[in-house]
């Protein structure tokens, strides 16, 4: 097949979720098809990261990446039928490159990664159908207007009652676009429930099982623990998340187990946070870029996720490289058996903190853990199997 990817962002270098499942998925597609890609570039991203791109596609395009937080953006959706997300991606160039691409190219399908570039395929968001007669694939990682509702929740009062406004128009044109897709994906069975479409496929997230393993060592009883909080801190969530556990959870695993150390790993880690170290809590923001480095050097992921959607790539990562992991009910959504024989979901601060007191204390029920994980990852999370599902969704589109 001869396939248009459209996409939000560069997925390269891979430092987000976003850009681990969209660059695996088109590294073993092209295997077999022939793959334009044409995408928004931020600033930072290089010429570099362009050409790691053009070694799986046989086209990269990409448009500068509006900055999305602007007055121009917020005053823009907040006095049109826009959202705040729909307003920072109308992208002119875009629309052209794609429309250019549509007339020459001799396109099958174009697959569309995130609903708000949907809108810079050539149709209007007042019409039903694109004016261009191949299937539209697109692929959901969130559902966006959730994982914006669970921040607003969150928010001060005072704004709660706007930001409520934008999600709600979120959801509409989310909703919208849902409708206009030939094929809709979702990456869990808990997303494809919520989407208004009885023909949703679910395509998850997954792993590269050969880069991720789990090393002889997690078979032995270490000396020490290391707990693991890794993420990029210019998300507010993992902001969020580390100042929950060292507020609520770790002050609670402290008090019980003073040999454990609290490892938190990431870029951007802000001074006010990092001024919280202590003998117990390490802040490093120059580990190493590969992160099954970080992963084996690490005996317990804790990661208190409260805000967010699809399945969570560091949870998958864990699980493959034999760290065993303490959750939510959100971070484990679309992973685990019913038994939660993979990992432990605790919603409160006090499970947290009995769930990383009890891996690191009992071995026996952490080794099962990382077996049953690993064992998971292997049957449903490899990027090859995941990778003939998504197109097997798109041989569906074309009938």
């Amino acid at each position: 097949m001869k396939i248009l990817v459209v996409s939000s962002y560069l997925p390269y270098p891979l430092f987000s979720g976003g850009s681990v499942r969209l660059y695996n998925l088109l590294k073993e597609i092209s295997k077999d098809n022939e793959i334009t890609l044409i995408c928004e570039k931020r600033n930072s991203q290089t010429i570099d990261d362009i050409r790691e791109l053009e070694k799986i596609c046989k086209k990269v395009i990409t448009v500068p990446r509006r900055k999305q937080w602007s007055l121009s953006n917020i005053i823009k959706s907040v006095f049109s039928k826009n959202s705040f997300l729909i307003t920072g991606h109308i992208l002119v160039e875009m629309k052209k490159k794609i429309e250019e691409e549509l007339r020459v190219g001799n396109y099958d399908l174009i697959h569309v990664e995130t609903f708000y570039v949907m809108q810079n395929l050539p149709f209007g968001v007042a019409q039903s159908k694109p004016r261009v007669d191949i299937p539209v694939v697109l692929v959901e990682h969130n559902i966006e207007y959730l994982v914006y509702k669970r921040f607003v929740d969150k928010a001060s009062g005072i704004i709660r009652p706007f930001l409520r406004t934008d999600v709600n128009k979120i959801k509409k044109q989310e909703e919208e676009f849902w409708k206009k897709a030939s094929k809709l994906v979702a990456v869990s069975d808990e997303e494809k429930a919520l989407m208004k479409r009885e023909d949703v496929v679910v395509v998850r997230n997954g792993v590269d099982t050969q880069k991720y393993q789990i090393p002889n060592t997690k078979y032995q009883i270490p000396k020490s623990k290391t707990v693991l909080f890794i993420g990029d801190f210019k998300w507010i969530q993992n902001q969020n998340a580390i100042k929950t556990i060292l507020d609520e959870i770790w002050p609670k695993v402290h008090a019980k187990n003073k040999d454990l150390k609290l490892w938190v790993v990431g870029k951007n880690i802000p001074e006010d946070i990092k001024n919280r170290k202590t003998e117990s809590v390490v802040f490093d923001e120059n580990a190493p870029d590969k992160t099954e480095e970080i992963y084996e050097k690490s005996d317990i992921l804790l990661a208190p996720i409260a805000v967010g959607g699809g399945t969570s790539f560091k949870i998958l990562e864990a699980m493959a490289s034999g760290v065993a992991v303490v959750t939510t009910s959100l971070g484990a959504e679309g992973i685990v058996s019913k038994k939660q024989n993979e990992l432990i979901i605790a919603d409160s601060a006090e499970e947290q903190a009995d769930g990383v007191i009890k891996l690191a204390k009992d071995n026996e029920s952490r080794l099962g853990l990382i077996k049953n994980a690993r064992k998971v990852i292997e049957e449903k999370y490899d990027w090859q199997n995941i990778a003939k599902e998504l197109e097997y969704v798109y041989k569906q589109a074309l009938k």
